[in-house]
């Protein structure tokens, strides 16, 4: 989608300062129309969460499951990546229920992690 469409697209989902299921269902048709969702959808996506004032739990899940399959597409965490959802994920307080669960299926779905990687893990684990 084009930057101005993903403008227009936020506007609309949060009219209201929530995001319901069958918003979610748009945002799949339109994210999803290449096959994939890749990074930048990603990006938008932590955005509008970030920006919700109250999201539904198919926005949450659709938010984890893309980070978790972007993330695992090579089987392996580097440091670049564990930078990335220090950054863009563990810095939000809406992370805290989720951000375990989603580090815990992150590495026991990578083949190999960086040192910055399990710290992270670690960190969020206690």
């Amino acid at each position: 989608m084009t930057r101005t469409a993903l403008r227009t697209l936020r506007a609309i989902l949060l009219y209201d300062g929530s995001i319901e299921d069958s918003e979610v269902e748009i945002l799949r048709l339109k994210l999803n129309d290449n096959g994939t969702i890749d990074q930048e959808d990603i990006e938008f996506l932590i955005e509008l969460r970030n920006e919700a004032e109250s999201v539904c739990a198919a926005f949450e899940e659709l938010l984890f499951h893309s980070i978790k399959v972007n993330l695992l597409m090579n089987r392996a965490i580097d440091s670049e990546k564990a930078t990335w959802l220090r950054q863009k994920l563990f810095t939000n307080k809406w992370i805290d229920k989720r951000g375990p669960q989603l580090l815990w299926e992150i590495i026991t779905g990578a083949n190999w992690t960086s040192k910055e990687f399990k710290a992270l893990y670690l960190e969020h684990m206690k």
